[in-house]
């Protein structure tokens, strides 16, 4: 796809990602990988007198979650494009062990910010399996490169 027909879908869905089990290993790989080994997420049992009834998945690891979402989006035929950040984040709901999740994404703004470099803003909403709150909302923002 070129960027040129990707900007005509400014303010279109540009996709939904397939679910992804959020288990307690992955919680588990995630909390051995950034060291936040906080009981609500790594202790089943001590998780369950929590309001939560057992562990709930980190919130960065939700978050973290949009790099696989994205990649099974159709992508705009650019050299390279790279994460530029987030114009906000807002955690509303806990992922707890076991559910499943996914992404949508909305096109908010693809402007060409100076010859061959565009900026993208995506709405991405992650979506928690049979539940009606969302786990969070973001903008995410890249930058591509033609």
């Amino acid at each position: 796809m070129k960027l040129q027909d990707l900007q005509a879908r400014v303010g279109e869905s540009i996709g939904t990602s397939e679910w992804y089990l959020m288990d307690q290993q992955r919680i588990d790989r995630f909390a051995d990988t950034t060291e936040d080994d906080q009981f609500i997420h790594v202790d089943p049992e001590a998780a369950k007198a929590t309001p939560f009834g057992g562990t709930i998945a980190h919130g960065f690891l939700t978050l973290s979650m949009l790099a696989a979402f994205m990649s099974e989006l159709d992508k705009p035929q650019v050299q390279m494009s790279v994460n530029y950040g987030f114009n906000k984040v807002r955690f509303l709901s806990p992922v707890k062990s076991g559910k499943r999740i996914r992404g949508h994404f909305k096109l908010l703004e693809l402007v060409e910010k100076r010859p061959g470099q565009w900026q993208q803003t995506v709405e991405v909403t992650v979506e928690i399996e049979g539940e009606d709150k969302p786990a969070l909302l973001a903008e995410w923002i890249f930058q591509h490169f033609a």
